[in-house]
């Protein structure tokens, strides 16, 4: 049953008319202990048509907003947008509004001769990924001098979103060329700070339900979880515990799910100096946050198209394939793709994937992947290599 219907049914328990037949069974029933006696009760009363049209519509207007909006509202299971807002402010929580991504990027030049200026405001671009571009831009003008190759440059995305953290390689397009410069790309570990969505409804619904568990006077799990994942860019079910006292008694290791390519070292900084150094841990615990491992794997497939796609087509299709994949492995958040996404301590399904990728693309007639299911730990699976192989 819908939670709606559950809300109806309550209504309806408790002795409130909530269809519109009741509602005239009941307003008769009223005008005959009334005294009332008036029997032209038809559909072609033209008093009847009245009533129902002042009274009968808006009670049913009124029922349906109870039942609909404010009924489900008053739960964190079921309230959603403003409501859950107020819902998570009655226990301290907030909505973690959108940020936006930060990183570095790499410049290069063929010779090191003279200086070399690029400007602030210069735009980097990934390729398309299911037709849509992503770009950041550079924050300050950086000099290459003389017998340098390279530089690292600081860019920020154009627009909030968690969209942006795309993994290594893919920001790699000038689309305005800046004389002197060859390649620029985001290198290893590029993000520095990442982006993020406003908090998703579910989100914020875990969010307030582990804060009922974190108020306590001790530090537990919950308390720490509540910490780590106010940060922007951290999900709460993307922290991850180990208490198999790593440096001793009393020691324990929180891991975060980051992004593909986040420098979380950088970032971690933070979270570690609030908890470690702002005092708040608890008495005697040594908590130490860390980048979730990483498992690096290497992924073969090979592709057969349908018969009758053009060349051009068959091309297209691989590279929507690599990108979908890519997807799974958490390298971009295409939004027009939606595979089941690796994830720690579980098992990655090549089968799901196989299925998920006939559903999405009409055109692959056959495809098979040579590799068997991964079984993840306490890390998370990485792409090392992707080979699509497309046969005739």
């Amino acid at each position: 049953m819908a939670v709606n219907d559950l809300f109806r049914q309550a209504l309806s328990d408790a002795g409130i008319p909530t269809s519109q037949a009741e509602l005239e069974k009941a307003w008769a029933a009223e005008a005959a202990a009334a005294g009332s006696n008036l029997s032209n009760t038809s559909a072609y009363s033209p008093f009847w048509r009245i009533l129902t049209a002042l009274v009968t519509k808006p009670v049913l207007w009124l029922l349906d907003f109870t039942a609909d909006t404010v009924l489900p509202n008053f739960f964190v299971k079921t309230a959603h947008g403003q409501w859950l807002d107020t819902l998570a402010w009655a226990v301290d929580v907030e909505r973690k509004p959108a940020t936006t991504a930060e990183g570095r990027l790499l410049f290069s030049r063929v010779e090191a001769v003279g200086e070399l200026e690029i400007p602030a405001g210069t735009p980097v671009t990934s390729p398309a990924i299911a037709g849509q571009v992503f770009e950041v831009r550079t924050l300050e003008p950086t000099l290459l001098v003389d017998g340098q190759l390279q530089v690292s440059v600081p860019a920020r995305a154009t627009q909030p979103g968690s969209a942006f953290n795309l993994a290594p390689g893919y920001y790699a397009v000038l689309p305005t060329p800046v004389p002197g410069i060859t390649a620029v790309v985001n290198p290893d570990g590029w993000l520095t700070r990442p982006g993020a969505d406003e908090e998703l409804d579910e989100q914020l619904r875990l969010r307030i339900r582990n804060q009922f568990t974190a108020v306590n006077q001790y530090h537990t799990d919950a308390v720490y979880r509540a910490m780590i994942s106010a940060f922007p860019g951290v999900a709460i079910d993307g922290v991850y515990f180990d208490h198999s006292a790593p440096r001793g008694p009393g020691s324990a290791n929180a891991y975060v799910l980051f992004e593909a390519g986040a420098s979380a070292d950088s970032y971690l900084q933070q979270i570690n100096a609030h908890i470690r150094e702002g005092g708040n841990h608890g008495h005697g615990d040594d908590l130490q946050v860390l980048p979730l491992p990483e498992k690096p794997v290497e992924v073969d497939l090979d592709l057969w198209p349908q018969a009758h796609l053009q060349q051009a087509q068959r091309e297209a299709l691989a590279q929507e394939v690599e990108q979908f994949i890519r997807t799974a492995f958490r390298e971009n958040q295409a939004a027009a793709y939606r595979p089941t996404l690796t994830r720690p301590q579980a098992r990655f399904s090549f089968s799901r994937l196989t299925e998920e990728l006939h559903e999405q693309f009409a055109g692959i007639e056959s495809l098979r992947f040579s590799q068997v299911d991964l079984l993840c730990g306490l890390e998370i699976p990485r792409l090392a290599a992707l080979r699509v192989v497309v046969h005739a």
